[in-house]
């Protein structure tokens, strides 16, 4: 099923779309502009690094030209070593030239309202906890967890989709989503 809707209280001539292979160099281009040299480095890329997005929850914004001018991907998860599965959120992107137009507001409902649809339970991420918070997201639930590698641990925040869902949780957060090279393998095959 291909997504594709306008996002009007942006700009009519911008839409959201799954995200594709024939994306990813526009996309690797858009976070160097927004996020810099030193996004590789992060907490949340040792989760995301070698592993393929959550199934469904990869997106793109892009102007009708095709251009690619916002990003966001969720990645699977588990809650510590044998705990639930949730999701991790990021990165989050929009065209420097674009900030502060709703775009990055927009992508974050989309984001959550799919992840909601497709039946998981709860989402975390690592950043600015005043613009998250409009989301819902907070670090009231992230006491007992933890990200690998440094982090600021007033800026790991979650947002429960089902309440409850991250009642007694603990432990170091685990990549558990499909392998890149597995699956750039099984298509070569």
């Amino acid at each position: 099923m291909e997504l594709a809707y306008t996002l009007p209280e942006v700009s009519p001539a911008l839409l959201i779309t799954a995200e594709t292979a024939g994306d990813v160099p526009a996309r690797e281009a858009l976070l160097d502009r927004a996020m810099g040299p030193g996004r590789k480095r992060k907490s949340s890329e040792k989760l995301r690094r070698g592993r393929r997005p959550a199934e469904g929850l990869a997106f793109a914004v892009k102007e009708e030209t095709g251009l690619l001018v916002g990003t966001v991907r969720l990645w699977n998860v588990s809650l510590g070593e044998g705990g639930s599965e949730a999701l991790l959120l990021g990165p989050l992107a929009v065209d420097p030239s674009l900030k502060n137009a709703g775009l990055g507001s927009a992508l974050m409902r989309h984001a959550i309202q799919e992840a909601a649809r497709l039946g998981h339970r709860a989402i975390l991420l690592v950043g600015d906890a005043p613009y998250y918070a409009r989301f819902g997201f907070s670090a009231d639930k992230t006491g007992q967890l933890s990200m690998p590698g440094p982090y600021e641990r007033h800026r790991f925040l979650a947002l429960e989709l089902v309440d409850g869902a991250l009642d007694g949780e603990h432990g170091t957060l685990r990549p558990t989503g499909r392998k890149a090279k597995a699956e750039r393998l099984s298509l070569a095959a």
